[in-house]
């Protein structure tokens, strides 16, 4: 069907189709965000007292939009800030929005750029003189757009303009970039000067203790010392793999830092059989590599010679494609795969290897499952289990899917949650609440308060579908009597509205903006007391009233 959906259109036509096409999208887009701010609307309320719960009312609505897109918990809070903002800070935009003029990827940016901006009439002009220019901007790459819009902004509000640049010049260390693949993660950052040459000296010390014959680079030896360091470990094991070698007594690696990685036995014998191979010797290697890989090319490539093009077509038409070797999966939390080369140099460094415990078909008795039940639980969901959400289940609490003591400390009765969605469904907000229903096989059916229904699936599913994870099944609970009043008492509550959370942080953040401007201005840096140069307004008084973002 849809490589014949424009079939009959014309050539020349095709490029106004994409065009009608992408109005439409933006106009799709708009519409569900005003659906989003009008729930908002509706739902959120600072004067309520539940929006001084730690599951407050944003936190309620967020939960529902977020089972409805089908996406976690932040992303949907965020969609509710880009559709409040558009409803409340910037309609004339939202307007050009609604028409198709303006796409997803600007406005987005469009709302996050301006969020800094406290003042009422310095937004409506922002959001007029944005309005005027924004629907020329959709080809700009990512820095020219946020420069454009930064540009707008600073002619009428310098202080609400966000200078990463700024603040990229303090201390910092970082784990992690959106550009690390599944072997490696990117770690960069500033030290104090001191901690730098004590680094340095650590790891230049570790990578001496190795003798020749390691088969890593220098590079790869302070990676893998760095690695060593943060796992508690002073000393970096030698690879050469004689006997021999004087580095042989080296301590091996130990660390408090438990990661569970999960391994189909094909990716564990794979990996065994590249730390076998990478512990031959160097004589070894040289022979194999000289003479068993050249002949069997030669080899090869005699049979192709002997064969015409006809011939190898008409042998694939008669002989079935021959099966690949299916090396397994190995799978670290948040379900990043790890590489095979990856999961040997783990085992190689220490890594412990025991089988999954499996459950049997009684209950334990008590309210906090043991560690190997919650292992299990975890290993089976992967994910927080409510509709969308994809917290990873390391970073989730194993809840009762019937509470506790009606309810067995079973697997086929427990499952995974983030603790936003715990908090939620332990303590709902009135009559947001939330049912259900676990079955044996860990399949969650979920009843949202307006009747609609979501069915999620354990996560192990979508990677070892081979792996059976369905336990006993439970004998139906007894009457749950409903909950007893003086239990909101125990609801988690917050220090400050959410809304005044918000604006402490933009306040702050001003504060950053204005000082770090006054340095590179080489004025007095003095917070903004009232009507700033190139502004139009008047004093920050404008705080309170801005939306619960």
């Amino acid at each position: 069907m849809f490589d014949a959906l424009f079939a009959d259109v014309a050539d020349e036509a095709l490029l106004g189709v994409i065009e009608q096409a992408a109005r439409e999208e933006a106009e799709a887009s708009a519409r569900r965000l005003a659906a989003i701010a009008e729930l908002t609307y509706r739902t959120v309320d600072d004067d309520d007292e539940r929006s001084r719960r730690a599951f407050d009312l944003w936190a309620g609505t967020a939960t529902q939009v977020g089972a409805a897109l089908n996406v976690g918990h932040r992303r949907a809070s965020a969609q509710m800030c880009i559709a409040m903002a558009l409803r409340d800070r910037l309609p004339r935009v939202a307007a050009l929005f609604c028409q198709g003029r303006i796409s997803a990827r600007v406005i987005s940016e469009l709302t996050w750029r301006t969020h800094l901006v406290d003042d009422a009439r310095v937004i409506a002009q922002i959001d007029a003189d944005l309005a005027d220019k924004a629907v020329s901007w959709g080809p700009l790459s990512e820095h020219k757009l946020t420069g454009a819009i930064d540009a707008v902004i600073d002619r009428y509000d310098p202080d609400a303009v966000r200078r990463a640049e700024d603040r990229l010049r303090d201390r910092d260390f970082r784990v992690g970039a959106h550009e690390d693949g599944a072997e490696t993660t990117t770690v960069w950052g500033r030290l104090m000067a001191a901690d730098g040459v004590v680094l340095e000296r650590r790891i230049a010390t570790m990578i001496n203790q190795v003798c020749d014959n390691d088969p890593r680079t220098i590079g790869q030896r302070r990676s893998d010392a760095a690695g060593a360091l943060i796992n508690g470990n002073q000393y970096l094991p030698c690879r050469c793999g004689s006997p021999d070698c004087p580095a042989a007594d080296t301590a091996a690696p130990a660390s408090n830092i438990v990661i569970h990685v999960i391994a189909e036995q094909a990716a564990l014998d794979a990996a065994h059989t590249d730390i076998a191979e990478t512990l031959t010797t160097p004589a070894e290697t040289a022979e194999t590599s000289a003479e068993e890989p050249a002949a069997e090319v030669r080899e090869s490539a005699a049979e192709v010679s002997d064969s015409t093009g006809a011939e190898c077509a008409d042998s694939l038409d008669r002989e079935p494609v021959p099966a690949l070797k299916d090396t397994g999966l190995a799978l670290l939390p948040g379900s990043t795969v790890m590489p095979i080369p990856a999961l040997a140099e783990a085992i190689r460094a220490g890594a412990k290897i025991k089988p999954l415990w499996v459950p049997g078909d009684d209950p334990e008795p008590h309210y906090r499952p043991s560690a190997r039940l919650a292992q299990f639980v975890r290993a089976r969901d992967m994910f927080c289990r409510f509709p969308g959400c994809d917290v990873p289940a390391d970073r989730c609490d194993v809840d009762h899917s019937v509470p506790w003591p009606y309810g067995l400390t079973h697997p086929s009765n427990l499952n995974c949650k983030c603790r936003t969605h715990h908090l939620g469904k332990t303590f709902p907000n009135g009559a947001e609440v939330w049912a259900e229903r676990q079955f044996p096989d860990a399949t969650i059916t979920w009843t949202a308060p307006d009747g609609r229904s979501y069915t999620t699936r354990p996560g192990s599913r979508l990677f070892f579908p081979s792996w059976n994870t369905a336990t006993a099944g439970l004998p139906p609970p007894p009457p749950i009597p409903p909950p007893d009043p003086a239990r909101s008492a125990k609801i988690p509550q917050r220090r400050r509205l959410r809304s005044a959370e918000n604006a402490a942080r933009i306040k702050a953040e001003r504060a950053e903006n204005h000082s770090a401007r006054a340095r590179n201005e080489g004025t007095a840096a003095k917070p903004p007391a009232g009507i700033l140069p190139g502004t139009i307004g008047g004093p920050d008084d404008a705080l309170d009233d801005e939306p619960p973002f």
